[in-house]
């Protein structure tokens, strides 16, 4: 599967596709308005890609770097090509892209009472297979938190901190509750048992 990245930009003529996808692949407390996402990619340090399997558009990531960290905030795969190894060949690509970066991102945390934890659960193993790790971090937006894996442990929660407050500015970040911070001992033992 040959795999083709093109920056997301409103000429893009999968570009309503990509707004749609993003708009339910994720629901809307774990979602920044997409206008506020797209005029964020006026910044270099922001990468938003529309992704392409074989020439054909799949899905779409959108990574935030600040030195050689690089978050991987969002990435979601068409729901019509979701099942083929699609996930997989882009998480290889973007592995290949950001060599030498230390690449997170964060993911819902495991939870019984969820009615989507099988869901959760597969989608760990997913990042696990794809070789990221859970670390010592974790990552709150809103009322949400999530678990942070990366392809480094090397990652410290004021670091993500930082990368994040550069990304939204002090008062976004202030408004959208967005912290990063170490977990907790009971946190690492649950997830460790997982």
């Amino acid at each position: 599967m040959r795999m083709t990245l093109k920056r997301v930009k409103s000429s893009l003529p999968e570009y309503q596709k990509v707004k749609e996808l993003y708009l339910t692949a994720f629901p809307p407390e774990e979602r920044p308005p997409f206008f506020l996402i797209m005029s964020k990619t006026n910044n270099e340090d922001v990468d938003f890609w529309a992704i392409y399997a074989d020439g054909r558009w799949v899905g779409l990531a959108y990574v935030i770097s600040s030195g050689d960290l690089s978050y991987l905030y969002y990435l979601a795969v068409s729901e019509s090509e979701r099942g083929k190894g699609c996930g997989s060949a882009i998480m290889r690509t973007l592995k290949r892209m950001y060599e030498g970066q230390r690449l997170f991102l964060a993911l819902e945390q495991l939870d019984e009472s969820a009615p989507n934890n099988n869901e959760r659960i597969k989608r760990r193993q997913f990042y696990i297979k794809s070789g990221l790790m859970p670390i010592n971090c974790m990552i709150q937006e809103g009322r949400v938190i999530y678990d942070v894996m990366s392809t480094s442990e090397a990652i410290s929660p004021p670091e993500c901190q930082k990368l994040m407050t550069d990304y939204f500015g002090r008062l976004l970040t202030e408004i959208l509750h967005v912290r990063a911070f170490p977990k907790l001992e009971k946190e690492n033992e649950r997830n460790d048992n997982a």
